[in-house]
């Protein structure tokens, strides 16, 4: 079912393009990790000097970029789905599909990262947690806050869905 199935709701109209700015801007992520790397190996190949702190900026660009497409891709309905049975179906079928998955499949997922997540950004940050590698990069707790982060616009997304799917099956969002 695509997005474009399902009617939008006042709560998706406010969420949606919230999302997708995040999406957007997260995708210009890729074109300074492609920059990065370029310079990397020129650096590497043509002065022979590696840089470790390129190298691991490396990993935590394409983490973010990653991590801030999840919601953007969920709101646009662009991930990635097994449709060999679900298209075959009934409208109505799916929709009943996609509220069991989302609340019982990716609501106690999301549940689990927010929960757990928290707590593993605030030890990094209380210990002052750093790149173990010579040279690395400080502040490791900024790369581990983008997991609850990413998983909180993931929330919004799913929250923006699930009214949509609700509208459509029942009609009433009250």
């Amino acid at each position: 079912m695509s997005a474009l199935d399902l009617p939008q709701t006042r709560t998706s109209r406010l969420i949606d393009p919230f999302l997708q700015h995040v999406g957007e801007a997260a995708s210009w992520l890729w074109l300074l990790l492609l920059l990065i790397i370029v310079g990397n190996v020129v650096l590497r190949y043509a002065f022979e000097e590696g840089r470790i702190e390129l190298e691991e900026i490396q990993w935590h660009i394409y983490s973010f970029g990653f991590l801030l497409g999840l919601a953007y891709a969920f709101q646009a309905d662009a991930h990635i789905r097994v449709d060999v049975v679900s298209e075959r179906l009934q409208p109505r079928t799916r929709a009943w599909l996609e509220l069991y998955g989302l609340i019982l499949g990716l609501l106690p997922f999301i549940a689990l990262f927010l929960i757990h997540g928290l707590p593993f950004v605030q030890q990094s940050w209380a210990v002052g947690e750093v790149s173990q590698a010579p040279g690395g990069l400080p502040y490791r707790w900024f790369i581990k806050a983008v997991l609850p982060f990413s998983f909180a616009l993931l929330l919004l997304a799913v929250w923006s869905r699930l009214t949509r799917v609700w509208l459509f099956l029942f009609g009433d969002l009250r």
